[in-house]
């Protein structure tokens, strides 16, 4: 007996895991797209100095709609009617696939099953129950027993009624067969009665039970399954969701069109890409926690490692990468001696960039780009292991998830191997990517950056004159440059009429000149008078020299830059004149 109800409901257990398994496969969320994996070395990547595996460029399906890339690096217009008609096309296909995600809301829950898969598998469930099947097989077997030929013996027993009865765990269960058994009684002679059977009768019975059961499934699976006008109704009823990065909605803003485009020159506008990538890119942030980063307190250790200063002369904000100060030991170790430390290290660069981001102008006329300069006099390079791994990590994360926020990359205090990974690396960059490097050597930093970033917004470690903390002069007073040749003298003549404070300030880059200062007076027969005696400027003395004069009468003050030695020599200054109290 224990037999006999182990085995159907192991035969039931397999008849239900089946559908089950076939089921969760239809139900499964579309599995989770990978961030994509560089094929090739990015600006990133250069700017850290760490080589990764480069592959070499798949090439193009033919099919593929091509976008010409400019050959030398030029930042392109946010302003849909600016672009060209290719890339129009593109930003409106992956606007359309964005709102239909937002509609689905396929960025924050997987999508549901299909309706139809589910009703076809309630469809299934009820088809055949092993334990009605036994039944079934019980009673055949009984009416083949019945049917079979009597013997003389067997013949003179009275008939036995067969009575099919559901199994005890089982009363409910409907019979399938029915056996009905006419008899006739006859009167012997000495009047006892004999009942013989005359005539059996199989007769099957009417799954009434069964048709029941199975029309109340099938319209609880027409319930379970609407259609699709039902679909569509209960799809409408339920608002898009809203996603927003960096602050901004996908959809719906007059600065959507710019990130999106961001997202499309990443993936050479090809639309399918780029909708995956801003996927993974909103997966990302959710697992990452961002909203919660900006909000942690992580120190402010690594201030003087990376921040941000300035602009550039397009009004790009400028980001200063200082690898030099990770050969601070105590630094060093606690940054990047463990795992631990190592997020947080992360946590902390991704923090940084996020504040500095949410500063960026989205609109479509706005600066939604940065100028990266990456200092690398002194820098650790690829040989301190932690810091590597440090950087990787950094590296795949801004490749993956903040595309085409680096409007110029410039590397200054560039030692000899750099320029050798470099070479390397090169043949596997885009042209797009290339054009956005510049390379100095120690000797030409300073040069470097004045081509790109006016001397008055430069920190005056890196030749500029801009100083931290209250000052005469501010950002908004510009500076002249002036080149002093070799063996010569160069002097700078700054006019007063009226009475007042004049102050000035320059620097030589590099000095080893001599300096001085005098006031020269307008009127015949006045005296000249030594405002700063000329002395000798070695390269380790101040940077900037700030002199100031008060003015009694018209006239003018005499600046003079000796230039002694046989290079040429970058002068920077400016002046300007206050209201004399007297």
């Amino acid at each position: 007996m224990a037999e006999d109800t182990q085995k159907p409901a192991a035969a039931e257990e397999v008849a239900v895991e089946k559908p089950v398994a076939e089921k969760e496969k239809e139900q499964a969320p579309a599995p989770v797209p990978e961030p994509e994996a560089p094929g090739k070395p990015t600006e990133e990547s250069a700017a850290a100095g760490v080589e990764e595996v480069a592959e070499p460029e798949k090439p193009k399906p033919v099919e593929e709609e091509k976008i010409a890339q400019s050959a030398s690096f030029k930042e392109e217009s946010n302003v849909v009617g600016e672009l060209p008609d290719p890339q129009k096309k593109a930003l409106d296909e992956l606007k359309q696939l964005i709102q239909d995600a937002l509609n689905k809301h396929e960025f924050t829950a997987p999508p549901p099953p299909p309706p139809a898969a589910a009703a076809k598998e309630e469809e299934k469930a009820p088809e055949a129950p092993p334990k009605e099947k036994e039944a079934a097989a019980a009673a055949e077997e009984q009416v083949v027993k019945a049917e079979e030929p009597k013997t003389g013996e067997e013949e003179k027993k009275p008939a036995v009624e067969v009575e099919l009865k559901a199994p005890e765990s089982e009363p409910a269960a409907p019979a399938e067969v029915e056996v009905v058994v006419e008899k006739v009684a006859t009167v012997d002679e000495d009047g006892a009665k004999t009942v013989e059977a005359i005539e059996e009768t199989i007769v099957a019975a009417k799954p009434e039970v069964e048709e029941a059961e199975v029309t109340t499934t099938k319209k609880e699976a027409e319930v379970a399954a609407p259609s699709d006008e039902q679909t569509k109704d209960k799809e409408a009823e339920v608002p898009p969701e809203k996603v927003f990065i960096w602050g901004i909605p996908l959809l719906g803003d007059d600065r959507s069109d710019t990130i999106l485009l961001k997202f499309l020159r990443a993936r050479d506008f090809k639309v399918k890409d780029a909708f995956t990538m801003i996927k993974n890119t909103v997966r990302w942030r959710n697992e990452f926690g961002i909203d919660a980063v900006l909000e942690e307190d992580l120190g402010n250790d690594l201030d003087k490692v990376v921040f941000m200063h300035g602009v550039d002369k397009e009004g790009h904000p400028v980001c200063y990468n200082v690898f030099g100060e990770f050969q601070n030991k105590e630094l060093y170790h606690n940054n990047f001696s463990d795992d631990e430390k190592r997020t947080k290290f992360l946590k902390w660069r991704i923090q940084f960039l996020e504040k500095s981001i949410r500063k960026l102008d989205f609109s479509p006329s706005g600066i939604c780009t940065i100028v990266q300069i990456n200092d690398l006099k002194n820098s650790p390079g690829p040989a301190k292991r932690d810091l590597r791994i440090a950087t990787n990590q950094a590296v795949h994360l801004l490749q993956d998830n903040y595309p085409e926020f680096v409007a110029r990359q410039v590397f200054i205090n560039v030692p000899w191997w750099y320029l050798a990974f470099n070479r390397m690396i090169s043949p596997f960059l885009t042209q797009r990517t290339k054009s956005k490097f510049v390379f100095s050597g120690p000797s030409k930093s300073a040069e470097t950056l004045f081509k790109y970033i006016a001397p008055e917004q430069v920190p005056v470690q890196y030749g500029g004159l801009s100083r931290e903390g209250e000052q005469e002069f501010t950002t908004t007073d510009p500076v002249t440059e002036v080149v002093v040749k070799p063996a010569s003298k160069y002097t700078v003549e700054i006019p007063v009429t009226e009475r007042s404070i004049l102050v000035w300030e320059l620097r030589v880059l590099g000095w080893d000149v001599s300096y001085g200062a005098e006031f020269v007076p307008s009127a015949e027969g006045s005296y000249t008078v030594i405002v700063s005696k000329t002395r000798k400027v070695a390269p380790t003395d101040e940077p900037v020299i700030c002199d100031t004069f008060k003015i009694g009468e018209p006239g003018k003050v005499v600046l003079t830059i000796d230039n002694q030695s046989s290079k040429k020599k970058k002068l920077l200054y400016r002046s300007k004149t206050k209201p004399s109290s007297d």
